[in-house]
């Protein structure tokens, strides 16, 4: 168990980031458990507990007033499933499905509404499709190399 003394206001934003400050700078490479507290200078405290296992993590955070936040993500070869459980009990799932060609990612909110990116990618680029939860849909076509090549036809022709 590690402590760490923010000298900050005893906001839960401010914590919560140092929070996750501390974590990145504590990191251990093959840590497979790990709980941090971040203590602000009211006394406040915040835990953030991490398990991690080949393939997936499981996020646990309780903040000062006792209120706690999970996020458990699986991934392998085929995709990625990830749930968030906020501090109200609602909860949030995004589930991620990778094909040679491509990707399909779906979130679903807490009232079951749902939005999806469907990415299809070719060896000149890519193109996604995002469809809202209200049918709306944009859809995005990227170039490989094409940035590249337009910032150098800039350069050529400043010359």
């Amino acid at each position: 168990m590690n402590q760490l003394t923010i000298r900050r206001p005893a906001l839960m934003k401010p914590l919560l980031a140092a929070l996750g400050a501390s974590l990145a700078m504590l990191a251990a490479a093959d840590a497979s458990a790990r709980e941090t507290n971040v203590t602000g200078p009211k006394g406040n405290t915040a835990t953030r507990e991490v398990q991690r296992e080949k393939g997936s993590v499981s996020t646990t955070t309780t903040g000062a007033q006792g209120k706690t936040r999970e996020r458990v993500l699986q991934r392998d070869a085929e995709g990625s499933n990830a749930t968030v459980t906020r501090r109200d009990g609602s909860t949030l799932t995004r589930e991620t499905e990778r094909t040679e060609g491509g990707s399909t990612s779906t979130v679903t909110g807490s009232k079951g509404a749902s939005a999806t990116a469907e990415t299809t990618r070719t060896e000149t680029g890519s193109t996604t499709t995002v469809t809202g939860a209200n049918g709306k849909t944009t859809t995005v076509d990227h170039e490989r190399g094409s940035l590249r090549e337009k910032l150098k036809q800039r350069r050529e022709n400043k010359q």
